[in-house]
């Protein structure tokens, strides 16, 4: 069985770390804080993950101020289940050296009030920064992060993991795992897009028959609860200044990621969650492909993860172009809320895997599953109880989101079985 999207490495770290998974509340959340500040050494990093503020009654992120109190002699920072968004408290911004209102690449931003003034929110680029602050962990916690992750993932019943925008040292780590027999999955690795060519000549060190660079990773918007996802229409509530999101990468460098991971004989993954950004990542493929046959070269597939939402005019395309589908089900789940509050009038096209299965991608060879863990848990029935029954376990069927776009249990599971 094939984990289609992981974070390895976070992962890992993540089983160390508190988490906000279960946090129900705003005033839930601030106590748990004020509970691990009080058992830390002072000055100690505290860092919380899986931070879900739209499930949440009050559906915002704590104050500065209420993280000041809350963590007065730690620097703090909650980072969002989908790891494009933070809160920190003032000892977390200075340490990461960050200033109010500071553009942070790529495309981040450290949010500021009416008068200047930092709020602790920090987006995309900015949340990494102050979370990247804390100590980077040792070359002995990053083997005991992975040993813990690639055993959680096994533990699932998974047999290969495809780990997305893996760090530099993660190859070798890998194979040091593997040499000494600690290695229980096949393990594809997708470096950021800007390192693929440096790590496709080094690979010869790492490489084996159950680890290899499959690719190399770029970022095409942001995600739907920040509402940085690129979206053809307006969110209901936009964050300022962005109607409909944001394309964060630039169109003429990802033609030429994509024509490099063609030239290496690799292929490219590139996120994209909002139905613009997947439009706009569908054109650069399609660019490509076209001046790949003028060229008379290799047929490359690329892959496109997250899909959430796709308009009915590119749902075809996928197959045309031959284009891998990799989309992780289970985010329904988590986005409910973010979905039926930002986009309620385009709730019709979230994850419309009906459609992509009748347009001719065949689960498992064209459409993959996975789950973008550590952002959700990895659990594969949480993506077949999304794409089955399209809503949460507890919800009426009246609830569920875009209830036509159901596909059987059958179909779901052989998304998560590699094909040829």
């Amino acid at each position: 069985m094939r984990e289609a999207h992981a974070h390895l490495a976070s992962l890992g770290e993540s089983l160390t770390m508190p988490s906000l998974a279960e946090c129900r509340t705003l005033s839930v959340c601030l106590e748990l804080i004020s509970a691990h500040a009080r058992s830390a050494a002072p000055g100690a990093w505290l860092r919380l993950h899986s931070t879900r503020t739209e499930s949440w009654p009050e559906a915002r992120w704590p104050s500065l101020a209420e993280l000041d109190h809350a963590s007065p002699h730690n620097p703090c920072v909650l980072m969002s289940f989908d790891h494009h968004a933070a809160a920190a408290n003032t000892a977390a911004l200075s340490a990461a050296r960050v200033a109010p209102g500071q553009r942070i690449e790529p495309n981040g931003i450290v949010v500021v009030d009416n008068f200047g003034a930092a709020t602790g929110l920090l987006l995309e680029g900015a949340a990494f920064a102050v979370w990247n602050a804390a100590p980077e962990p040792t070359a002995a916690q990053h083997t005991q992060h992975l040993s813990a992750a690639l055993a959680h993932l096994a533990a699932l019943g998974f047999t290969e993991v495809h780990d997305l925008h893996s760090q530099a040292w993660l190859g070798p780590a890998l194979a040091a795992l593997h040499r000494a027999g600690n290695l229980p999955l096949s393990v594809w690795l997708y470096s950021p897009a800007d390192r693929l060519e440096a790590d496709f000549a080094a690979r010869s060190d790492w490489e084996s028959p159950r680890l290899r660079l499959a690719g190399g990773k770029v970022f095409s918007d942001g995600t739907l609860n920040s509402r940085t996802a690129a979206m053809l229409v307006d969110y209901l509530h936009p964050m300022p200044g962005m109607p409909r999101g944001q394309i964060m990468a630039d169109p003429a460098a990802l033609r030429a990621h994509l024509a490099t991971s063609e030239r290496l004989g690799l292929h490219l993954a590139v996120h994209a969650i909002g139905d613009g950004a997947v439009r706009f990542v569908l054109d650069a493929i399609e660019d490509v492909t076209r001046a790949r046959a003028r060229r008379c070269a290799g047929d490359q597939r690329h892959r496109i993860e997250h899909c959430e939402l796709i308009d009915t005019a590119d749902v075809q395309r996928f197959a045309a172009l031959r284009v891998v589908c990799s989309v992780q089900p289970c985010h329904l789940l988590s986005d409910v809320e973010a979905l039926n509050r930002y986009l309620p009038h385009r709730l019709d096209r979230v994850l419309p895997l009906h459609e992509l299965i009748a347009s001719g991608l065949i689960p498992g060879r064209d459409l993959w599953f996975g789950s973008d863990v550590p952002i959700v848990r990895a659990d594969p029935a949480d993506s077949i109880q999304a794409a089955v029954h399209r809503r949460r376990i507890d919800m009426p069927q009246a609830h569920a989101i875009a209830w036509d776009q159901r596909i059987t249990e059958t179909e779901a599971r052989a998304a998560f079985q590699p094909l040829p």
